[in-house]
């Protein structure tokens, strides 16, 4: 029996926790296992419950949900972890940064129920939320002013040929079927590279890999 995915619910809205557990308690593969009112609570539960997946609400108190997602990838014991950033708007800058800090993608408050449970299991299957044209787009209009003090070529060449054509496509939202598609590999092969780039470029999650493409100029 496959166990379900534990999902930790942070925000310091009462009825926003309230709306999402009754929603997520009604699925079979989807288990509530905490909650948390500011981004503080939010580590301490996370180390508590292990969650498969954080709903990570950005503004709260004490502890905002950039600083909590940040420090739960610093910590080894929650590597598993993986952060879907809830936001109310979607030119938020602060989801840029939620990305860089280790968040593996994010969604807008007012989705829709299918939306929800659909983000929650791509992102505890290890992908990331990254196909929706508004997250390119936030990406690229947060990276496009920092591209130029980076020194893309030095960071990536540390990347094969290949491995850079596969940074590419993944920064264009891509899947590993996609990516072995357009690349005439099978998607076996597409995921072996897209994990070394991760590995040589030190990226958490596919996410980051995504921000590496934007400011490095690989993705437009």
């Amino acid at each position: 029996m496959t166990m379900p995915i534990k999902v930790l619910l942070a925000d310091d809205e009462r009825l926003v926790r309230s709306g999402f557990k009754v929603l997520l308690d009604l699925e079979d593969d989807i288990e509530v296992v905490g909650e948390a009112t500011d981004g503080a609570e939010a580590v301490e539960s996370a180390l508590l419950t292990r969650p498969d997946v954080v709903l990570m609400d950005i503004r709260m108190p004490r502890m905002d949900g950039i600083r909590a997602t940040r420090r739960i990838a610093e910590i080894a014991g929650l590597a598993q972890v993986r952060v879907l950033i809830l936001t109310t708007y979607d030119t938020d800058e602060n989801v840029f940064e939620a990305l860089q800090a280790g968040a593996s993608g994010f969604l807008l408050k007012d989705a829709g129920p299918a939306e929800l449970l659909h983000a929650i299991r791509v992102i505890a299957a290890g992908e990331a939320l990254l196909a929706p044209r508004i997250t390119r787009r936030l990406i690229g209009q947060f990276t496009a002013r920092r591209r130029a003090a980076l020194a893309a070529e030095e960071r990536l060449a540390v990347l094969t040929e290949r491995e850079r054509e596969v940074l590419a496509l993944v920064g264009q939202g891509m899947n590993n079927d996609e990516i072995g598609a357009a690349l005439f590999l099978s998607p076996a092969t597409a995921r072996t590279h897209v994990s070394r780039a991760m590995v040589k470029l030190g990226a958490r999650d596919r996410a980051q890999l995504v921000v590496i493409a934007y400011q490095t100029g690989l993705s437009e």
